[in-house]
């Protein structure tokens, strides 16, 4: 069975007049989503939590805010049904809501739960809703903000590390499974980007990866170039390639690399 080559299919790459709707957009690389989106003429609705954030965002680009909670199954079943009210059809749904509870095994179980509730549940109910339009009619474009721990890892989050694999794995299946559809998805990956999770990351995000870090809106020039090429995997830090490559093929060497990196954060981040 050969892969179906990239570009094949009735989606259209084109946004202008697309309707959208992007998570977790009240600030960071949402927000940069959203604004990235109407500026190639698309029609957004903007999604978060907070909802002075997201009228804000939605103000400035010229959409429609939608607040509210797009993890919980009522949460995400609103915000469909609001979109489609805005929008008449979705077009590209940008799962990019997401969480990064600390800690390792010994991490709350409600730290857990967080994680897999917005990283990786709020995709499956999104999709579960917004499938069968998009079958019937043959488009439909899903956009996951995965984070290069999803193909790597998170030192100093269990949480965050288990749940991003399991987003990247939910999108390569829904990919491996509607491609023929006319489903598109991309899996965005990037390292440290300059937003308030960032900030959050406290030491171990100053040592791995406040050094590459890019601005928000460089990953949605990225997503934007992604989707033009119809590249599953998007990578606003093309290196990451590299260390994914590394991780498939020499595992333990790769291994070895981020317990060297954890010993450094253990001795204080002294490199």
């Amino acid at each position: 069975m050969s892969p179906e080559p990239p570009g094949s299919g009735p989606a259209d790459p084109d946004l202008t007049g697309r309707g959208v709707v992007v998570t977790g957009a009240g600030r960071g690389i949402g927000a940069a989503l959203a604004r990235a989106f109407a500026a190639a003429g698309a029609r957004v609705v903007v999604n978060d939590l907070d909802a002075e954030a997201a009228g804000a965002v939605a103000k400035e680009c010229g959409g429609v805010a939608a607040p509210g909670d797009a993890a919980s199954e009522d949460g995400v079943a609103a915000l469909v049904g609001r979109a489609r009210e805005v929008l008449g059809e979705i077009d590209v749904w940008c799962a990019n809501a997401g969480v990064a509870p600390t800690g390792g095994a010994d991490a709350p179980a409600a730290a857990w739960a967080l994680a897999w509730e917005v990283n990786v549940l709020a995709h499956v109910r999104a999709a579960d809703l917004l499938l069968p339009r998009w079958l019937e009619r043959g488009g439909g474009r899903f956009v996951a903000t995965v984070s290069a721990a999803g193909l790597l890892t998170s030192l100093g989050s269990a949480p965050y590390a288990v749940s991003k694999h399991g987003a990247l794995a939910f999108a390569e299946w829904l990919s491996a499974t509607y491609r023929h559809r006319g489903l598109r998805v991309h899996a965005v990956c990037p390292q440290g980007v300059r937003t308030d999770m960032l900030t959050s990351a406290g030491e171990m995000g100053r040592v791995l990866l406040a050094p590459s870090a890019i601005e928000a809106e460089e990953v949605a020039e990225a997503v934007l170039a992604g989707l033009r090429e119809e590249r599953f995997l998007i990578l606003p830090h093309p290196e990451v390639a590299d260390y994914y490559a590394v991780r498939a093929t020499a595992p333990d060497r790769w291994i070895g690399g981020m317990n060297k990196l954890q010993r450094t954060l253990e001795k204080g981040g002294a490199a």
